[in-house]
């Protein structure tokens, strides 16, 4: 068996004033103010997805918009338009730094604590402090209130999360402790500052077993001691309290599915879409007709979509790294009866999921690698052809 070549990785995530070159040309990502863009807002960023690139749009794991297929030369009108949408950093620094994602329901769930006024702290700091603008690129925040919509489980760096009345921190994956949000907001930002004078890690779990007791040190003692938090992870779709769930297969949308879903929500009396990190959108408005209306548009609004099971990324010949049709092979699986969840990659670096799949399929060379209850990194038990699949369905 052969081993999997492994691709360029860049060590980092395009921003608009920092988009990416891909197969497709250039992809600029979008980054929401407080993990929602304006009815209005989504409704011109579809318009430049059509004017500018290809009219392909994707909801990102980190709660964002990427527009794709940009030609170089486009890029500062693109700069121009999102800067009078408001939607445009200062620069490449601030704009890698507010890294933040936001509870989707925050708000809009009477269960869930609105958190929009840390994140708005938050956001405020990461704007203004220069040292902070020193934080790797792939460094993430998260604030969380809670309720049917949770986001508390999703990896990031830094986690703030309502515990009732009170904030928890979270560092990678270790819960620090507990204080009011100004004390937890305080915590947060001293770890940040602390982890940058650590060494050259660009994520808190990169860190050494010293280095990491050097971070407790430094923020442990500003906050109460706390045990084992209790993760909920749903993922809601449809009707929900406050809101509408309708979810993005594999995260891309057209313009005109985006432009149409704006302008049946603005007819429903929405005034935004809330972003999350699982490629679901949530409409400020519970209503039945945006069910329907999503349906219609080619979005899923079942829960029980076997899509839904399955993530996959661009793929070849949209991706410099790819070498097979990922979200072909992902539909396929989709509509044959697939089992469990699964995972398709166009190559090992596996940008669609970084959690365990019960099937992985890994693109090398126009064929796949077979990996059961893994990632993308794991030794692939076989490999097939892709014109194969069927040979993996049940396993």
């Amino acid at each position: 068996m052969s081993a999997v070549v492994a691709p360029s990785v860049k060590g980092w995530c395009p921003g608009a004033l920092r988009p990416m070159e891909s197969g497709d040309g250039w992809i600029a990502r979008v980054r929401p103010w407080i993990g929602a863009f304006t009815l209005s807002q989504a409704s011109a960023l579809a318009d430049i997805a059509d004017r500018l690139g290809n009219g392909h749009l994707e909801l990102t794991r980190r709660a964002n918009l990427q527009i794709r297929g940009l030609p170089h030369d486009a890029l500062p009108e693109l700069h121009a338009a999102l800067n009078a949408l408001g939607l445009l950093d200062r620069d490449v620094e601030t704009e890698a730094a507010r890294n933040i994602m936001v509870g989707p329901l925050a708000g809009l769930d009477p269960d869930a604590v609105d958190v929009r006024p840390l994140a708005r702290r938050l956001t405020a700091v990461l704007a203004t402090d220069r040292t902070l603008a020193g934080l790797p690129a792939k460094f993430g925040w998260l604030v969380d209130g809670g309720g049917v919509a949770s986001i508390r489980g999703e990896r990031v760096d830094i986690a703030l999360s309502a515990i009732g009345k009170r904030i928890a921190l979270r560092l990678d994956s270790q819960w620090i402790g507990l204080g009011t949000p100004d004390e937890a907001l305080a915590a947060a930002l001293t770890a940040a500052r602390a982890f940058l004078t650590l060494g050259t890690c660009n994520r808190m779990r990169k860190l050494s077993e010293a280095q990491w007791q050097e971070l407790l040190a430094a923020v442990s003692p500003s906050l109460e001691p706390i045990g084992h938090i209790e993760v909920k992870q749903h993922r809601p779709l449809g009707l929900l309290p406050g809101a509408t769930g309708i979810a993005v297969p594999f995260g891309q949308i057209e313009a005109a599915q985006l432009r149409g879903l704006a302008a049946r929500a603005t007819d429903a009396g929405a005034s935004e879409f809330r972003l999350s990190p699982w490629r679901i959108l949530y409409v400020d408005v519970q209503d039945g007709r945006l069910i329907e209306g999503g349906a219609e548009l080619g979005l899923i609004v079942d829960s029980r979509d076997p899509l839904l099971r399955v993530d996959a990324c661009p793929g070849a010949p949209s991706c410099n790294s790819a070498t097979v049709d990922s979200r072909a092979a992902a539909r396929w699986l989709a509509a044959h009866g697939m089992t469990g969840t699964a995972h398709v990659s166009g190559c090992i670096k596996g940008c669609a999921r970084s959690e365990p799949a019960d099937l992985v399929l890994v693109g090398d060379a126009g064929r796949y690698h077979v990996v059961r209850r893994g990632t993308t990194r794991d030794t692939p038990q076989g490999t097939i052809q892709s014109n194969e699949l069927r040979a993996v369905l049940h396993g």
